[in-house]
C-alpha cells in the first residue's frame, strides 16, 4: 500500500514539475539569481523557454522592475522601463531613472514581462536579485511582502496561452485588484477575456476645453454577413475601483411648488 501511494506520488509530482515546464516561454538568462547589481543600469537578456508560445510570436512586451513577495497583493511594479518592447534583440540595457524609488534589501528585486502573442496574455517574471546602490524605502505592503520571502525564485507564471484555466474566471469573480493583466493596452490584447482598466474617478469640475482620448481608439468590424467567425472576446473584466465615494444627502429645502397664476394655468393640463 504505501508502494502504490509513494508511486502515484511520484506521478503526480513529476505531472506538476512537467505542466510548470512546459509553461515556460520568455525567459530571463540575465540578471541571474541572487545576483547583486551596483549602479542604476540592469543589463537584461532574455531567452527562448522550452513552452509555447515562441519568443518570436509575441507581438510586443511590457517591462517593469517589481519588488515585494511572490503574491499579487504583496508586490508592486516601481518602475516600467517600456511598454512597447520588441522581442527581435535578445538584450535590452535598462536604466533606473531614481535610485530612490526602493531600498537595497536582498533579493527584493525581479522582472516582470507581459507579453501580448495570438491567443491571450503571457506574463512572466525573472528570478530575484538585489540593487545594493539604492537608497529610498518601500512601501509597508512591500515590505511585508519581502518579509514571508526565501529563497530567489520570483511569482509563478501566468500563461493564459499554455495554459488556457487561468484565463477562465467565474462568473462575477475578477482577476487581482491592479493585476498586470489590466495594465496591458486594450487594443492589444488578444485572448478570449480582455482586461480594462479602471474607471477614471470624475472630476469635481466639468470643463469643455482641453478633453482628450484617455486611451486611444480600437479597431472594430461590424458583423453583418451570416456564416462569419464569432468575435473571439467573450468577456471583458474591469478593474476594481480604488478609491471611495460619499454621498451627502441635501439639506436645502425644495423650493414650493407655485400658487400664483402659473400653478392655475398648470393645472388646467392635469388629466
Amino acid at each position: 500500500m504505501f508502494v502504490r501511494q509513494h508511486i502515484l506520488f511520484s506521478s503526480l509530482l513529476a505531472s506538476t514539475l512537467l505542466t510548470q515546464a512546459t509553461l515556460a516561454d520568455i525567459a530571463f538568462s540575465s540578471p541571474k539569481a541572487g545576483a547583486t547589481i551596483k549602479g542604476s543600469t540592469i543589463d537584461i537578456t532574455f531567452a527562448d523557454g522550452p513552452g509555447d508560445p515562441s519568443i518570436n510570436d509575441f507581438t510586443s512586451y511590457t517591462l517593469q522592475l517589481c519588488a515585494g513577495g511572490n503574491d499579487a497583493d504583496s508586490y508592486t511594479p516601481i518602475l516600467t522601463f517600456t511598454d512597447k518592447g520588441d522581442l527581435s534583440s535578445p538584450d535590452y540595457p535598462a536604466e533606473i531613472t531614481s535610485l530612490t524609488i526602493g531600498g537595497n534589501t536582498k533579493n527584493a528585486y525581479f522582472l516582470r514581462t507581459i507579453g501580448v502573442a495570438p491567443g491571450g496574455t503571457v506574463i512572466n517574471y525573472s528570478s530575484r536579485f538585489t540593487l545594493s546602490d539604492m537608497t529610498g524605502t518601500f512601501s509597508p505592503a512591500v515590505e511585508a511582502g519581502l518579509a514571508d520571502v526565501s529563497g530567489t525564485d520570483g511569482p509563478e507564471t501566468d500563461n493564459q496561452i499554455a495554459n488556457p484555466q487561468n484565463a477562465a474566471v467565474a462568473p462575477g469573480a475578477s482577476a487581482a485588484a491592479g493585476g498586470p493583466e489590466y495594465q496591458v493596452p486594450y487594443s492589444m490584447q488578444t485572448g478570449v477575456i480582455r482586461y480594462a482598466p479602471m474607471a477614471v474617478r470624475a472630476p469635481s469640475k466639468i470643463t469643455a476645453k482641453g478633453d482628450a482620448r484617455q486611451y486611444p481608439t480600437s479597431d472594430y468590424n461590424i458583423w453583418l454577413r451570416t456564416g462569419m467567425p464569432a468575435p473571439i472576446p467573450t468577456q471583458t473584466i474591469t478593474d476594481l475601483f480604488t478609491y471611495s465615494v460619499q454621498s451627502m444627502e441635501p439639506t436645502i429645502a425644495p423650493a414650493p411648488q407655485p400658487s400664483d397664476d402659473m400653478q392655475k394655468f398648470l393645472n388646467r393640463w392635469k388629466d
